[in-house]
């Protein structure tokens, strides 16, 4: 089963100066999918993830593992998306050992939801 890596296209970030269209979140889905996904993630544009007021926000899902959602983000930070996202795909119940996560998913976490029984 791939990892899915939900990118909110519709983000306006949190930089106030930068320019609206295409919105920052458009621009990260933009970035990653110019990109080499890691093995077993796929990539999907999503129309809202409900943290507008936190920036750029992606989500990591797969059946019958945890699931992430999270914020503050910029096409800046898509390698560390790509390896959290990588590392999430290959932990077999979406728990990646603290240690392991890129720092933007130590500390811009939004939220982390129960795997669905």
């Amino acid at each position: 089963m791939r990892a899915i890596l939900h990118v909110c296209t519709t983000c306006r970030g949190i930089d106030p100066d930068a320019p609206l269209e295409p919105r920052p979140g458009a621009r990260l889905h933009d970035t990653l999918s110019l990109s080499d996904l890691p093995e077993g993630v796929e990539l999907r544009p999503v129309e809202c993830l409900s943290a507008c007021s936190m920036g750029c926000s992606v989500a990591l899902s797969a059946p019958g593992k945890w699931s992430y959602v999270y914020g503050r983000l910029t096409p800046d930070d898509a390698a560390d998306i790509l390896a959290g996202a990588g590392a999430y795909a290959a932990a077999p119940d979406g728990l990646v050992p603290w240690r392991e996560r890129p720092v933007i998913f130590r500390k811009q976490s939004l939220a982390r939801i129960p795997p669905q029984e």
